[in-house]
């Protein structure tokens, strides 16, 4: 009689470690399907955008719409000597409007350096020009000796954006002038100066008569 009641409950235990067996099979393939599903490329939602590529400095240039001399407008030389755009004529002017409170003019300038040190010894000017107040000027200047070969230049009145022609519509804008001294192209916002896509606009520059 003591046996009847062992023999019940011993299907009862048999039934118990195959519910947890199954559970852990089920695991374990859900866990399988993730891993799977982590590993593997997944493949692109038909109609969802592409991701954008990274935009280069030819895919932000732009030539003048007509014929345009540089503006008659003076700024400051790290002597504190009035400047002119004119002043360099003979020499291919890259100059960069710029200012310290500007994140992505911060992020480009290293590359502005590369180009000016790129064609030392050649008339090839890179002057990039600050449109800090006067209260923010040391700082620019010090930012800028951190960046040879580049030399200091300071509009002081914060005006040169709006003499351009057209106006510059944000900082930092960069604009290329040919020998002659009449605008070649521009670039508004940031780009990668140092690279081929650069020199081939210096070089095109320099090649003019």
């Amino acid at each position: 009689m003591s046996e009847g009641p062992a023999a019940a409950t011993k299907p009862r235990g048999i039934l118990t470690w195959a519910l947890w067996g199954a559970a852990l099979v089920g695991v374990a393939a859900v866990l399988y399907i993730i891993v799977q599903s982590s590993s593997k490329p997944q493949a692109p939602v038909p109609g969802a955008p592409a991701a954008s590529a990274p935009k280069t400095l030819m895919s932000k240039w732009t030539p003048p719409a007509k014929p345009t001399p540089s503006p008659d407008y003076v700024f400051y030389d790290q002597a504190g000597k009035p400047v002119r755009v004119a002043d360099f004529k003979g020499k291919v002017v890259v100059m960069n409007v710029w200012a310290t409170w500007c994140a992505p003019c911060k992020v480009e300038m290293p590359t502005l350096a590369k180009l000016q040190a790129a064609y030392a010894g050649q008339p090839v000017e890179v002057v990039a020009v600050s449109i800090d107040s006067e209260g923010e000027a040391a700082n620019a200047r010090l930012f800028i000796a951190s960046h040879e070969p580049l030399k200091f230049y300071h509009d002081r009145e914060m005006k040169l954006p709006f003499r351009l022609d057209p106006p510059a519509s944000g900082a930092p804008t960069t604009v290329i002038y040919g020998k002659d001294g009449m605008e070649i192209g521009r670039v508004a916002g940031e780009a990668d100066w140092s690279g081929a896509e650069a020199r081939a606009l210096v070089d095109k520059a320099l090649a003019a008569d």
